[in-house]
């Protein structure tokens, strides 16, 4: 069995406290899921139709929501010949798309569905390395794209994330939650756990979105065998910039997550009674392609009400544990308890913690921070990340003419480093602002600092106080 730079419970620790993105370098060194390229799927999954997102391959301002793509089911072998540019017979429905122009996403694939016929690769995938026992392949989600099939910039509001890049490399621009303000926050198209930017952070239109430029981006690309870490309520983009890429990811479900369900389960009722409300401008597609259909209002009070019930519940189990350590704290042999509790935590003190900001700087070279590049900063200028085949570091990567993919996109944010006063009513849009659509008005009720104010109304007088 190889050796890890770090044990299980190591691992965990540093998930549970690390406050910034950061990539673990030979951590799944071992794992049998690194053999899942998209030929060995192919072999896998033989002909078992996949939905896939299709993508246009465009560089303009506005970003490229999942409600503006078109879907088609193919094989994962028609997607082999057809990013191959393969004889078009081969590629089945996708020989319509001209790959110059298009790309394809299999995104969001549940791997306890799609390998439900080959429950024994589910062990392939072990995420009990970082210290979550029992967590393998049932609790992981399958991504297969082309280059340049992305995810619009959002933040998951459950939980946090681990991500292994199996095939190809993936680009990731990732902003703290601090940065949402600039970021112009959406829940059109809704989509539960789900927070869009109004943006496009990767080549940003300025003049409708000025705020955008006191973004602070934490940049990196992520190479086969490195796991990246995204801590809770951290924004992201990310792209495929080699021609075929693979990568497996698990949400990490923490405690603060039962308050959350609240905070969605409200969400969820507001978006649903005003979007299927008759009205002229409501007839965008606003329910995104991962969610089956909009929900009754009665169906979404009676999941709210769960929520409720079981928010409180978890809350007064949580104060009853607490009340049972302070009172063991003080019983005979409580100092004996507190010294192998001690003892637990050495790794902290000698292999380095989060300081006050988040930030964490000593845990060793397998343990890499993703840099922050200020808009107007050349990306070489970040700290180098760990490459999994040695111990020594790679720069980014760069493109056939010397500039790195994210010099490009900063070297447009300069041009516009001061952009001209534009008159922006709420959630960034320009325009004639004494006309109140749907979506501008659910942009202020679901703004996230109103949800909260909310939830906490809500738990308050549903508990009696």
């Amino acid at each position: 069995m190889s050796s890890k730079p770090y044990t299980p419970q190591e691992a965990r620790q540093i998930v549970e406290s690390l406050k910034q993105p950061a990539v673990f370098c030979n951590m799944a060194s071992d794992w049998p899921a690194l053999k899942w390229n998209v030929e060995y799927l192919v072999g896998v999954l033989r002909d078992k139709p996949i939905q896939f997102r299709i993508g246009k391959r465009l560089s303009e301002k506005a970003p490229q929501f999942e409600t503006q793509c078109s879907y088609i089911e193919a094989t994962l072998q028609e997607f082999m010949f057809w990013g191959q540019g393969l004889d078009g017979a081969k590629s089945g429905a996708l020989s319509d798309c001209l790959p110059s122009e298009m790309w394809a996403y299999a995104d969001y694939k549940y791997i306890a569905m799609l390998f439900a016929e080959q429950a024994s690769l589910y062990q392939d995938i072990k995420w009990s390395d970082f210290g979550f026992p029992g967590r393998d392949g049932r609790a992981s989600t399958l991504w297969i794209g082309t280059e340049g099939a992305n995810t619009p910039c959002h933040l998951d509001t459950y939980g946090c994330n681990l991500v292994l890049q199996v095939q190809g490399r993936k680009r990731w621009l990732l902003f703290p939650p601090n940065d949402t303000p600039y970021l112009y926050p959406t829940r059109i198209p809704y989509e539960e756990s789900s927070v869009f930017s109004k943006v496009n952070v990767a080549n940003a239109d300025l003049q409708r979105f000025p705020a955008f430029i006191n973004s602070r981006a934490h940049v990196v690309t992520l190479h086969p065998g490195q796991v990246l870490f995204i801590p809770r309520h951290w924004w992201h983009y990310v792209e495929s910039i080699d021609p075929f890429t693979v990568s497996i990811n698990s949400w990490i479900e923490m405690d603060v997550d039962d308050e959350v369900r609240v905070e969605e389960a409200i969400t969820k009722t507001v978006v649903c009674a005003l979007k299927s409300a008759p009205s002229l401008d409501n007839a965008d597609n606003w329910l995104n392609p991962t969610e089956d259909e909009a929900t009754s209002h009665e169906e979404n009070l009676h999941y709210l009400s769960l929520a409720v019930q079981t928010c409180l519940e978890k809350k007064k189990h949580r104060h009853q544990a607490q009340a049972d350590t302070a009172s063991e704290a003080g019983s005979p042999g409580s100092a004996k308890k507190r010294k192998r509790s001690s003892s637990s935590s050495s790794f902290q003190v000698e292999r380095g913690t989060a300081d006050v900001d988040g930030s964490a700087h000593t845990f060793g070279p397998h343990l890499v921070l993703v840099p922050q590049v200020a808009n107007s900063q050349n990306v070489d200028d970040a700290p180098e990340t760990c490459n999994r085949r040695s111990s020594k570091c790679s720069s980014p990567h760069r493109q056939g003419d010397g500039h790195s993919r994210y010099e490009l996109s900063c070297d447009r944010a300069a041009e516009s480093d001061k952009p001209e006063p534009v008159t922006s009513e709420p959630g960034g849009q320009t325009g004639d602002t004494s006309v109140v659509t749907t979506n501008l008005l659910l942009d202020c009720l679901l703004h996230p600092d109103i949800i909260s104010l909310v939830t906490k109304l809500l738990l308050d007088k549903a508990s009696g106080q």
